[in-house]
């Protein structure tokens, strides 16, 4: 079968049916010769780019004049770049912080020792457990009349210092009872003093179960000591009115226990209101 421009011929057999394998074997043969043809077009530009672009560069490293007719040394010089990454650095401030507020100070003046004072603030709840030793609470009582809650000398020397207020608690724990004084005084200066001027002793506390004792000339342990604005003094004996010896541990432990605890309880005071003034947003 033959092709001319006038489209198929048909076979000898005159049947006039066209032969559909040789058509489409002639339409594969010039969709080649277009496709070859499209690929050597392609290479022949990309060739004559890339020359272009070789005689460019050739032409400025040798120092004469570009593809633009200037000569390297007319054309604007690049913007300077940094040399290190312009990431954004954290900035610190030159002033330095406030130290901490000291807990001591908070409790060693009236003017900042502005919490509560009274009986629960500093011997709350009904029991004491310091280790595995556990004492039950007694009687209580607060006053102003510092001399009253004393013996002997002790109560002028309240007195001389200043004395606001004494704050007494009774604990016992198997015939043994100890009472704890807490002297409050305006100024640490005056509550050092006066421990170091203790003479006499604390008055001991009964009721609420427990009955007199360290009374009518018998022998018990006495302590005196202050922190802050805080004078503290203990009495402890036997609630069957023996004397006391240094023998009788029971006693010295818990007299002890008593004054840790009291201790304690003042420097928690301290803690408490510095982390408050911390914590408060500044004017």
């Amino acid at each position: 079968m033959s092709f001319g421009q006038g489209g198929p011929s048909w076979g000898p057999e005159e049947s006039r049916t066209p032969d559909w394998a040789a058509l489409a074997d002639a339409s594969a043969a010039r969709n080649r010769r277009r496709k070859w043809l499209m690929i050597g077009g392609g290479a022949l530009a990309t060739a004559a780019v890339a020359a272009i672009v070789a005689t460019a560069v050739i032409t400025t490293n040798n120092g004469g004049s570009t593809a633009s007719g200037k000569k390297a040394s007319e054309l604007p010089a690049p913007a300077d770049l940094p040399s290190q990454s312009a990431a954004p650095q954290p900035s610190f401030s030159s002033v330095a912080p406030l130290p901490p507020p000291d807990p001591k100070d908070y409790i060693s003046d009236a003017r900042k020792d502005r919490a509560p004072v009274t009986v629960d603030a500093f011997f709350p709840g009904k029991r004491l457990n310091m280790g595995d030793r556990a004492y039950t609470k007694g009687a209580t009582h607060r006053t102003g009349s510092c001399a009253t809650t004393t013996q002997g000398a002790l109560g002028q020397v309240l007195t001389s210092n200043g004395c606001d207020q004494v704050i007494r608690v009774t604990y016992r724990k198997d015939g043994v009872a100890v009472t704890v004084g807490l002297a409050v005084f305006g100024t640490e200066a005056e509550a050092k003093k006066a421990a170091e001027q203790a003479s006499g002793g604390l008055a001991s506390l009964s009721g609420s179960g427990v009955p007199t004792f360290c009374r009518g000339g018998s022998v018990c342990r006495r302590t005196a000591n202050s922190y802050g604005r805080y004078a503290y003094f203990t009495v402890g004996g036997f609630t069957s009115g023996r004397n006391v010896t240094k023998a009788d541990t029971a006693v010295f432990t818990a007299g002890n226990d008593l004054t840790d605890f009291t201790f304690r309880q003042i420097r928690h005071r301290g803690e408490v209101q510095a982390s408050a003034a911390a914590a408060a947003p500044s004017t």
